[in-house]
């Protein structure tokens, strides 16, 4: 138990909740794009799909629980990480150079994470806390995405994800040790290819919406 403690009380440690919480972010984000693509098939194949999860019952309460678990991890972990870099360097350098693999996505990981973070809270409210009384999945999202707005919205969510993505990928590897340099530029490489399909992936699909509806 002292082991665990004093691990997960260290950088390293702390580095290591945010490498696996940030992985299993992705399989998520996999998953629901599958699942999201049903849209494409129909209004009929879009709300199957819908109450094929619903069906799920206790297993999909479960999911939603561990899902909700890993997000509180990864958010206060990150927090807790961004603060201590603040209070061990307080001052900036006077040169951002993108020496030792820095790049635009590490860069702005935590700029990115908060903003993701509130376009978390946004579609929550407008997807999933919503009265579902007499609609359908379908009905919800085609009402949401009739609006320039809200597709814009969306669209530059799916920017901030795919930037966020294109880094917390490889560096997952990197954290838990697997950055061998015969394998890490296929890494990043296939980190970068799985940002693009999840920026593209999402960020399409409200203009799809929006030019059906």
């Amino acid at each position: 138990m002292n082991w665990i403690t004093s691990t997960l009380g260290s950088s390293i440690g702390k580095k290591l909740l945010m490498a696996i919480t940030g992985f299993s972010f992705c399989g998520f984000l996999a998953a629901h794009l599958a699942g999201n693509l049903t849209i494409y098939g129909g209004k009929d194949a879009f709300n199957g799909y819908a109450e094929h999860l619903h069906a799920l019952g206790p297993l999909l309460t479960v999911a939603e629980l561990v899902l909700l678990s890993f997000f509180l991890v990864h958010v206060i972990t990150g927090l807790i990480l961004y603060l201590q870099n603040l209070k061990a360097r307080p001052v900036r350098y006077a040169v951002n150079k993108t020496a030792g693999g820095r790049t635009f996505g590490s860069a702005t990981m935590p700029y990115t994470g908060a903003l993701l973070l509130a376009f978390i809270v946004f579609h929550l409210l407008n997807f999933s806390f919503v009265d579902k009384t007499n609609t359908t999945i379908f009905n919800i999202v085609s009402s949401a995405f009739s609006s320039p707005v809200y597709v814009v919205i969306y669209i530059l969510a799916m920017v901030v994800a795919a930037v966020h993505v294109s880094h917390g990928f490889w560096s997952t590897f990197q954290t838990v040790g697997a950055n061998h340099p015969k394998y890490m530029p296929l890494i990043q490489t296939v980190g970068i290819a799985f940002a693009v399909v999840v920026g593209i992936g999402f960020g399409f699909l409200p203009i799809y919406i929006f030019l059906l509806a």
